[in-house]
């Protein structure tokens, strides 16, 4: 039995390990496919309202947030001067046919290398704490994806920030590797280590509620799925409409919070375009009545529909590549355990 897997398989059949590639995977298939969506929503929203020097905004392809500086009109890296377009297919034409196809993943590299370890981690801590809160909560077990959907961004979110916050810097200033290094050495010697989690309060106000509302939704959906359908094994079209469903549903009750954090970042990244010093954030509950009193209760609703016409495909793509990556591994393990059987017994 030496050939078997070195770490133990989980309730899933699978072990930690492939957990992380299988969530890694789904990250960037998750990324493949939806970053050419957002670049264009980039490109049409630049086109309508210009972004003025020295201003910000927010891209996101659905796994991560990216701050762009604009820099005379324009931004620094995947950013580029908006041309004319009458409408969604014809900017996907015009920017094939001007600047190449690679240009519709402009800003995936970032991505990859942030977003992948962080869904690895993020993904596989959930798995773990899941199955041992199904055992440990008895009755309750049924509440376990929503505890452990919490607890596993908020472990994640606290690992990262470190890493968010330094490619935040980099976007925002051109910086070679030494110069950012020596900036966060004096950043740690002038504020202490803390600063290095600068901003994760609102992060996290945001990530967990949506991580456990998600979580807690997608198992009650793809297990009544299941149930309705009559089938043990949930198919791709099951966990697919699961993950847009619970994603839906997180984004919409959790939108108050991201407007909050992309006005958090959009001021932070700001106040480094213009070098000038940072001043500890006003309380999440004092931006919210900022924006109240600026932009009415709609103001805290800001963005709802691109919101949730980003984040629900973005989830159906990740959870849909990460259980077939599961089945891969699943059935994988199983061929390993039956193999040497049936050569034993021949």
């Amino acid at each position: 039995m030496s050939g078997q897997c070195s770490a133990p398989l989980n309730r899933d059949g699978i072990t930690p390990f492939q957990q992380m590639v299988a969530s890694g995977s789904g990250a960037i298939v998750t990324s493949l496919f939806v970053t050419p969506l957002d670049v264009v929503k980039i490109r049409l929203q630049a086109q309508r309202t210009p972004f003025p020097k020295g201003k910000c905004f927010v891209y996101c392809n659905g796994l991560m947030d990216h701050l762009c500086v604009c820099d005379n009109g324009n931004a620094k890296a995947w950013y580029k001067a908006p041309g004319h377009f009458n409408g969604t297919l014809d900017a996907f034409v015009k920017i094939v046919r001007g600047e190449g196809i690679k240009a519709l993943w402009s800003g995936l590299s970032p991505t990859l290398v942030m977003a992948v370890p962080a869904t690895a981690i993020y993904f596989t801590c959930y798995e773990q704490l899941c199955a041992v809160l199904r055992v440990k909560m008895g009755s309750y077990a049924q509440e376990a994806p929503l505890v452990a959907g919490g607890v596993a961004r908020v472990f994640a979110v606290t690992l990262i920030s470190p890493l968010e916050l330094i490619r935040t810097k980099l976007q925002a200033e051109k910086q070679s590797y030494r110069q950012l290094i020596d900036c966060i050495r004096g950043a740690v010697q002038t504020d202490g280590w803390l600063s290095l989690w600068r901003g994760l309060g609102a992060t996290l106000l945001r990530d967990v509620p949506f991580s456990a509302i998600y979580w807690s939704n997608y198992e009650m959906g793809k297990k009544w799925l299941c149930e309705k359908y009559n089938t043990t094994e949930p198919t791709i079209a099951i966990t697919f409409i699961s993950g847009a469903v619970s994603g839906s549903i997180a984004a919409i009750l959790t939108l108050p919070f991201d407007v909050v954090k992309t006005r958090r970042q959009v001021e932070l990244g700001e106040l480094q375009a213009k070098k000038l010093a940072y001043k500890a954030s006003a309380s999440t509950f004092s931006v919210m009545k900022r924006i109240v009193a600026q932009d009415g209760f709609g103001g805290l609703l800001a963005g709802f529909l691109p919101r949730v016409i980003k984040v629900a495909p973005a989830c159906a793509i990740m959870i849909s590549s990460y259980e077939i990556g599961k089945a891969f591994f699943r059935k994988h393990n199983q061929e390993r355990v039956i193999r040497p059987l049936q050569t034993s017994s021949a």
